[in-house]
């Protein structure tokens, strides 16, 4: 390798880190615009009213919007307010557009979620010719988190959860919930720094300390890019001798052949005058 092919490898290396340093050291931007304005803990039935009167039907949902995914039914939250829950690891996302549920939020149970959202959630399957969630198992309630993104702007309670029979529902608050303090992570930036290069220059051959000079038995050093020298094999030594002193002969003879020639030259011409 020739010391300007390993400068040339040396800079290459060097713009590849930078790049994959610059790549690993740039933060993902996480999605900050998400206002949390309340969050805990319920457990939650589900429902589907599609007016049919099937599976305890009460008719369609009270915000008038259609029986839909994503459609659930509070005891006490505005109309219209929105937000997500999570269970096992899913998040699915809600908006109240119907009350309920009525006894049994006495209970704990705080919220109904539509039945195609509990399936997705519960790993089961809706089936529309009943309205029931099949394949998960039989599970009609589980615990949920929820976090509440944005408050509806009618009447109702905007804080945890209450049961029907509060009336809650039916009344206007004008004192929300004060929204849940997060703590900030501290922003770090991290600059990656390209990579120094380190030129490196041929070294001229040094002489042989007496451990080399043993090792090698006579042979000659080869100087290699990196400055290091390692001695040549003796074979290759005895071969460069040979080769010399067979120059050497042929040229001796080639003298001495053209003497002989010169001398026979000159005595033919000495007999003939």
């Amino acid at each position: 390798m020739s010391p300007r092919f390993g400068l040339r490898s040396c800079a290459v290396l060097a713009a590849c880190s930078f790049g994959v340093l610059t790549a690993v050291s740039t933060p993902a931007h996480a999605d900050t615009d998400e206002k949390i304005l309340l969050k805990g803990s319920t457990t939650a039935s589900y429902f589907w009213d599609d007016a049919s009167g099937r599976a305890g039907d009460t008719g369609l949902p009270a915000s008038g919007k259609p029986m839909q995914k994503g459609l659930a039914a509070s005891p006490s939250w505005p109309l219209l307010t929105e937000g997500y829950v999570m269970y096992k690891g899913k998040k699915m996302p809600f908006f109240v557009g119907d009350r309920g549920p009525g006894v049994p939020s006495n209970s704990g149970i705080m919220l109904d979620l539509d039945a195609k959202t509990f399936a997705e959630l519960t790993g089961g399957r809706f089936n529309p010719s009943t309205l029931y969630v099949d394949g998960n198992g039989g599970q009609g309630h589980i615990k949920v988190d929820y976090v509440i993104t944005k408050w509806g702007p009618g009447v109702g309670k905007k804080n945890y959860p209450v049961p029907f029979s509060t009336g809650a529902w039916s009344r206007r608050d004008n004192n929300p919930a004060e929204p849940p303090k997060v703590a900030e992570k501290p922003k770090t930036t991290q600059t990656a720094q390209p990579a120094k290069t380190v030129e490196k220059t041929a070294v001229a051959p040094q002489a042989k300390t007496q451990d080399q000079a043993g090792a090698s038995s006579g042979g000659a050093a080869v100087e290699l890019a990196a400055g290091r020298t390692v001695p040549a094999p003796a074979a290759e030594s005895e071969q460069v001798s040979t080769g010399v002193r067979g120059a050497v002969l042929w040229f001796v003879l080639a003298l001495g052949g053209g003497a002989v020639v010169v001398a026979g030259t000159r005595l033919r011409r000495l007999i003939k005058g």
